[in-house]
């Protein structure tokens, strides 16, 4: 059992549910850590009573910090303040929950601390799977996916052979616009692009889930969490978001991980693994459940899969480079500054326009990730 956690991104979707997994398990929190929402972040460090707690925005850290001043939690602000909140001698397990590549660096000073990271900023694979990956082995810590589709993934291979295994497949609700074709997708506002039909999630993640794009992100962070090539990982559409994934093997049989598309059972999946807790979440009731239905993706409309297979295969800082034009493009987006089709259609062009490096250090990534986002608002400030 974790003797003390950190949550990385603690006031969004997945650290709120996160904070629900803990007080039912009676996991002690040792810091927090947001971007700015100082809010909520008060509200957990009255109910929680962490010894540190960070905010990425200055501003608002000075305000947590008179807000909590009668508490005994340690108030940090700025990147190295996040840093030192992940770092916590006390901590031995660090959930990292932010959205985006905002998570990349603290979660690497983690690993260089040596902490247990239970993985939910599927950002900091996509963009620095070698880098990481490598760490993770040279520190012996653990890793584990808190992704539902990847913790299916686990679970399936918890109990096989990697060189048994023949392919991976990954499980995609489709979204609110399965079954859409691209005219009908041409004028979707962004309030349609919100209601997804499973799953209660953050706003960037719902719009990734929309376009596919956050499929295509789950196929390169599966590719390095379970060391298989892009080739041997492929997307089903499954509306129900019951079957989470499935792994297929060499002898034909298939095994799959079932759930009610509820994230914290994953979430507490990776706070307790290898053994499994009781808790009072959703439950599967296969009699209420008329069918389980699977279809092929349609990738000559949503094309962000098709992106995210050639970024897969070509590697390099290409990830990178796609993972931030998409984080401009869904901003815009949601901002009403362009339409749904042009999220993918901006991230295309920077992709095109992009120099692969194909063996980046860490300066090489951060130096993508910079140029990538400038490139795309700059398409768009050019009358995209």
């Amino acid at each position: 059992m974790i003797n003390g956690l950190a949550i990385l991104g603690s006031t969004g979707s997945i650290g709120t549910q996160a904070l629900e997994v803990c007080r039912n398990l009676d996991i002690r929190i040792v810091s927090l850590t947001a971007k700015s929402n100082a809010k909520v972040m008060e509200e957990q460090i009255r109910l929680f009573k962490p010894e540190v707690a960070a905010l990425y925005d200055e501003e608002a850290a000075e305000s947590l910090k008179l807000a909590v001043k009668d508490t005994s939690t340690k108030v940090l602000k700025g990147l190295d303040g996040v840093i030192e909140a992940v770092t916590h001698k006390d901590a031995d397990t660090v959930l990292t929950s932010v959205v985006g590549i905002a998570g990349l660096i603290p979660t690497i000073a983690a690993i260089e601390a040596g902490k247990d990271i239970a993985l939910s900023n599927k950002e900091t694979l996509v963009t620095a799977g070698s880098i990481v990956m490598d760490l993770v082995k040279k520190k012996g810590v653990k890793l584990i996916p808190v992704d539902s589709e990847h913790s299916a993934i686990f679970q399936c291979l918890a109990a096989n052979r990697h060189e048994d295994v023949s392919r991976i497949i990954l499980t995609a609700s489709g979204g609110p616009f399965r079954g859409y074709s691209r005219a009908k997708l041409e004028n979707v506002t962004v309030e349609q692009a919100l209601k997804h039909p499973n799953w209660s999630m953050g706003k960037k993640i719902t719009i990734d889930s929309a376009t596919l794009m956050n499929k295509g992100l789950e196929i390169i962070e599966a590719m390095w969490l379970f060391d298989v090539p892009a080739s041997q990982i492929e997307v089903v559409v499954h509306p129900e978001s019951i079957v989470h994934s499935m792994v297929a093997f060499r002898d034909g049989s298939i095994m799959a991980q079932l759930g009610a598309p509820d994230m914290r059972i994953p979430i507490q999946l990776s706070l307790t693994w290898p053994h499994r807790a009781e808790n009072p979440f959703n439950r599967i009731d296969f009699q209420q459940l008329s069918r389980l239905t699977f279809e092929k993706p349609d990738t000559e409309t949503f094309e962000a899969l098709k992106l995210a297979y050639r970024a897969a295969e070509i590697g390099g800082t290409l990830p990178c480079a796609m993972n931030a034009a998409n984080e401009v493009a869904v901003e815009l987006f949601l901002k009403g500054k362009i339409k749904f089709l042009q999220i993918t259609e901006l991230v295309k062009r920077v992709m095109e326009a992009h120099n692969v490096n194909t063996r980046p250090v860490l300066n090489d990534i951060i130096d993508t990730d910079r140029a990538s986002r400038e490139l795309a608002r700059t398409i768009f400030d050019g009358g995209f």
